[in-house]
């Protein structure tokens, strides 16, 4: 046959014309996105059973790699592209799903004439990926606006937008003291607008798909319910250390709450459901850090009413020592989270955002940032996330003790009205005050509690600082943190 041309074109025309048909469907799903295959004989299958919207509802939802699949049986001259094929196909897909017109200009040479040794058909499938890969990217870009996506959620999840979290808080407070299940939602969602619209956040356009939830466990147990996060410890072990921490008995609204963000088609290819539940996560550890933060902060103001009474020697001196030590280990943590571990992580994200030549490279940038940011927040390394946990209870028991022990509202008033009446009168509520407050410095349940907080505290604080020593040899990120818990222990 080698040496017949004739015989030789005959057999070429006879594969090119039972080719043919082949070359439709194939054509058609490169260039339209579309399966026309009447008889199951392409390669490409499609389950229709997955939809679209489950990617914002399914934690595992599987759309983007099942909804379209390769086959077996694979014709050969095709294997070596047949993963561009399908993903050329998937990213037209999704534009005709968005209503956008996919026009792809075909050329003489663009048309897929054969499967002929010449392989002209591969620099055409090179072609149309190119195509569609970039009209794509545009589309989620421009239209879309994905990176302003991104730049809300940055804002709101991961607490960029200081003013509109401290309005929230001081307007939600009586809500989010209450346990899970007593908890109004829809009044929450009302406070959450009206923290947005009063402050600057009222600008970002945005702002109105932000919602809100109210989870009903803790931290730690969402994280053993996520069976896919890559965690150094059994689920077991994690959920039996967290019946021990001391506030999960008491759990409220203040470690519960999140907020969720309305994400539409087709940005949830990029933000899916598993993708802003890990958002969530980061926002739970970060909003508790804030609460916790502040209710040390009133600790810290009621104990400046002592300023005026001599409390050298006192459990108050050692009460303000105290706090200003956990103050310190909390703010030290914000920071290490918010400076240390986000900030740069998301410019780098934002960096290779703007180079990524395909959804499919949008997607595991993404993806890796998420990964990358839960690892170093130390949501993925339980052993320091339960020592940090039980620290950060110790500090809100402290807290709530200090605000109980000390008379911090007969303290105010008589501030109050000490600006105004008569000299006399001045000097009498003042007399009164340092006696009250004489008082209350010598409170034996005080000293008690005092030395038992210090004593907790400085116990499990000298056991992370080891721990955290140890684990940054192998995550050198943590060197950062330790650095900061480190100056904790010495300023105590």
């Amino acid at each position: 046959m080698a040496g017949d041309s004739a015989v030789r074109s005959l057999l070429e025309k006879m594969t090119d014309c039972a080719s043919a048909a082949y070359l439709r469907m194939l054509e058609r799903w490169v260039y339209e996105g579309v399966i026309d295959d009447p008889y199951g004989e392409f390669f490409i299958a499609e389950n229709k059973s997955l939809q679209k919207e489950s990617l914002t509802q399914d934690y595992d939802a599987k759309y983007w790699q099942q909804r379209y699949s390769l086959k077996d049986g694979i014709p050969s001259f095709l294997n070596n592209v047949a993963a561009t094929i399908l993903t050329t196909g998937k990213y037209l897909n999704v534009m005709r799903e968005c209503g956008h017109n996919v026009q792809v200009s075909l050329s003489e040479n663009s048309k897929l004439t054969s499967f002929g040794s010449n392989h002209q058909y591969l620099e055409c499938i090179k072609s149309a990926y190119d195509f569609a890969s970039g009209e794509l990217l545009t589309l989620m870009k421009d239209k879309y606006d994905l990176i302003g996506k991104l730049r809300s959620l940055k804002r709101y999840l991961l607490l960029d937008q200081g003013d509109f979290l401290v309005h929230f808080m001081d307007i939600a407070r009586e809500e989010l003291t209450k346990k899970p299940e007593d908890i109004s939602v829809e009044k929450l969602q009302s406070l959450v607008d009206i923290a947005l619209r009063s402050t600057a956040a009222a600008s970002d356009p945005s702002h109105e798909d932000l919602t809100c939830c109210v989870e009903r466990s803790s931290l730690l147990k969402k994280l053993t319910s996520l069976k896919d996060l890559d965690c150094a410890y059994s689920s077991d072990k994690l959920a039996a250390a967290d019946v021990d921490q001391p506030m999960t008995l008491n759990i409220t609204g203040l470690e519960t709450f999140c907020l969720g963000y309305k994400i539409p088609w087709p940005l949830s290819l990029v933000i899916s459901r598993k993708a802003l539940t890990k958002y969530q996560l980061i926002f739970r550890l970060l909003f508790h850090c804030k609460h916790v933060s502040r209710q040390l902060c009133q600790a810290w103001q009621i104990q400046q009413g002592f300023r005026s009474v001599k409390i050298l020697g006192t459990p108050i001196l050692r009460s303000s020592i105290l706090c200003r030590s956990m103050l310190k280990f909390v703010n030290s943590l914000l920071h290490y989270l918010t400076f240390e571990v986000l900030e740069p992580n998301w410019h780098s994200m934002h960096g290779r955002l703007q180079t990524a030549r395909s959804i499919d490279e949008v997607i595991q940038i993404h993806d890796f940032f998420l990964q990358k940011c839960l690892k170093e927040c130390l949501l993925l390394l339980p052993e320091l996330l339960m020592k940090v946990e039980k620290l950060k209870a110790l500090c809100l028991q402290y807290a709530t003790s200090i605000q109980l022990l000390i008379p911090s509202i007969e303290v105010a008033a008589a501030e109050s009205k000490s600006k105004s009446g008569s000299s006399r009168a001045r000097a009498k509520r003042s007399q009164d005050r340092d006696e009250q407050l004489k008082l209350a410095s010598e409170n034996v349940v005080m000293s008690q509690s005092i030395l038992k907080f210090e004593s907790e505290f400085n116990a499990e604080l000298q056991s992370l600082v080891p721990t955290l020593s140890k684990s940054s040899q192998a995550e050198p990120y943590l060197t950062h943190l330790a650095q900061c818990i480190l100056g904790v222990g010495i300023d105590q």
